[in-house]
């Protein structure tokens, strides 16, 4: 199998999660806590609690996400620009991403000591969403059973991220998911302005039944 960037920041991620469930100093140094990074400047959390996961299961759904989004979007990339160029817009994409996609719950809970979240959920949302403007009509199935085009799925995926934001009740940090998937969308059209209308085009003519 050809190392791709994608596979190498996959297994960058693996090295690093099983480091940090090794280590619990280092797992609580790396925890996204907007409390922390906003009185001690510890802003490499940012980065940090991207390559982090709570456990295995995390850990497994977060990188196939990715190997298989992130693939879609890494080709496009060195289709368009070349090899080299391609990769390292890639990775910045990425990155950018992770940190972006954590800015809203930075905000929100930047004066409270008792919040903190770990993984690479914004990156992934990005990685997803873009390749869902790219290629709108490909089907994303959930557990194998239910497939549906890429366009319906992540509608409804914005939208109960954005229900489960405004009601901040559970420990999963929701905002992540919708503002990584919107940089997502927002990295493709300011990208290719055309995808748009390509993505326009494939969805009105779109047929349920």
């Amino acid at each position: 199998m050809e190392l791709s960037a994608t596979l190498f920041i996959i297994i960058i991620t693996v090295l690093v999660s099983y480091y940090a469930w090794k280590k619990p100093a280092f797992l609580n140094r790396s925890m996204f806590n907007p409390y922390l990074i906003n009185q001690m400047g510890q802003y490499d959390r940012f980065l940090l609690s991207g390559f982090i996961h709570k456990d295995g299961i995390h850990l497994l759904f977060n990188m196939i996400t990715f190997f298989y989004f992130g693939g879609l979007v890494e080709q496009y990339l060195t289709y368009r620009f070349g090899l080299m160029t391609g990769v390292m817009i890639f990775v910045l994409f990425y990155l950018a991403a992770i940190a972006i996609a954590d800015v809203p719950t930075y905000l929100k809970h930047k004066n409270n000591p008792h919040y903190q979240a770990l993984g690479a959920s914004g990156g992934t949302a990005a990685a997803v969403f873009a390749s869902i403007v790219l290629v709108p009509m490909a089907d994303i199935c959930i557990f194998g059973i239910l497939c549906l085009p890429g366009f319906i799925l992540g509608g409804l995926f914005l939208a109960y991220s954005y229900i489960k934001s405004k009601q901040d009740n559970d420990s999963i940090n929701h905002d992540a998911h919708l503002y990584g998937a919107l940089f997502g969308i927002a990295f493709i059209l300011i990208l290719s302005p055309s995808s748009a209308v390509h993505f326009l085009d494939q969805v009105k003519n779109y047929r349920l039944f």
